[in-house]
């Protein structure tokens, strides 16, 4: 099976092929629909994360099928919603979606609340919108851990460059749908002073044929045949470690999701960072985009991310805040918390 995969992959739209099989203004027929519908039920079948869900996921999409239940939809952006409202009916999943390929291939988040708060809106570049010094605590502002070089080796590169006047760190998540774990593999061994499980990651055996990926920093462990077991971890980097004592405050929104979540959930365990601001999203299963037909994907979560001592996930619960603010307030909370701490904001 041919799919693109993401490890804590994220709400926003990832980046996949252009299939360019089918113009996106041709209507839909019934060929088309139950070509879709069947081959999601498949996809979903064989590597959803949970498979008593994916079988009624099936189920569910193969009646539709049978039935031309959507006849009435020719509209391929309008098929693709209400076949995911459909399928969220059946089991609740923050990532699952079908939708027109095109909708995949750019990172347009999908539309937000009108009151989503200011500091929770992308207002910069994607991935690292920003870096700068308050005084002397480093800020990262992130909007997504898309894992591009240039940007993993910018966020890396001002820690470094700042590690011998930084007394505090402040990572900024408000605005961040998800992403990999590149970025979070490369800043990580700066702030951490000894080896750390950080989170479990469960990934379905049957949605690789030849095995999830295996970056360095996840560490293989024993589990049942029917699952990948992988523990994230870290290790400190040993030619810098002036900011492994430092204070570290993670700023969270209702908008931060999947893997801002994963990192929210890492720093909370491990109690290396306070977590400021609002409860994150709850999209807790990870997975990648799938080509679904001559014209469409979907987002097939895979995975489930969850605290190895525990068993406890986020999904569809989020992830609660050391210290509950509003998410305007948060960067003004942890500069206060730093500056008693011995930092001296600007």
């Amino acid at each position: 099976m041919h799919r693109r995969h993401f490890i804590a992959a994220a709400l926003a739209s990832l980046t996949v092929p252009a299939l360019a099989q089918v113009p996106a203004d041709v209507p839909l027929d019934k060929a088309e629909r139950q070509a879709v519908l069947r081959g999601l039920a498949d996809s979903l079948e064989q590597s959803f994360v949970f498979p008593e869900v994916g079988a009624r996921y099936a189920a569910m999409l193969r009646a539709k099928a049978d039935n031309d239940a959507y006849a009435a939809l020719t509209d391929p952006t309008t098929f693709g919603e209400k076949v995911t409202a459909d399928l969220q009916a059946v089991s609740a999943d923050g990532h699952l979606r079908l939708a027109p390929e095109a909708a995949f291939r750019t990172r347009t988040p999908r539309p937000q609340p009108a009151d989503m708060p200011v500091s929770a809106k992308p207002n910069g570049p994607q991935g690292l919108e920003e870096t700068k010094m308050i005084g002397d605590v480093a800020y990262l502002r992130f909007n997504g851990f898309f894992g591009e070089d240039k940007v993993v080796d910018a966020a890396r590169r001002f820690l470094l460059d700042n590690a011998g006047t930084a007394r505090a760190v402040i990572i900024d998540a408000r605005p961040h749908r998800g992403g990999g774990l590149a970025e979070m593999d490369a800043i990580l061994p700066l702030l951490y002073a000894q080896p750390t499980v950080l989170v479990r990651m469960d990934t379905r055996a049957s949605a690789f044929a030849d095995g999830a990926p295996n970056p360095p920093s996840l560490v293989a462990r024993e589990a049942p045949a029917t699952i990948i077991r992988q523990d994230h971890t870290v290790t400190p980097d040993k030619g810098e470690t002036r900011l492994q004592s430092v204070p570290v405050y993670y700023l969270t929104s209702r908008r931060s999701a999947s893997a801002a979540e994963h990192l929210a959930l890492s720093f909370k365990r491990t109690k290396r960072a306070t977590l400021i601001g609002e409860k994150t999203y709850g999209a807790g299963h990870f997975g990648g985009v799938e080509a679904i037909g001559k014209r469409f994907a979907a987002f097939i979560p895979v995975g489930r991310t969850y605290d190895p001592e525990t068993d406890w996930g986020w999904e569809g619960q989020g992830v609660t805040p050391d210290i509950a603010t509003g998410a305007d307030e948060a960067l003004a909370k942890a500069l206060e918390l730093a500056s008693k701490a011995g930092a001296h904001p600007a």
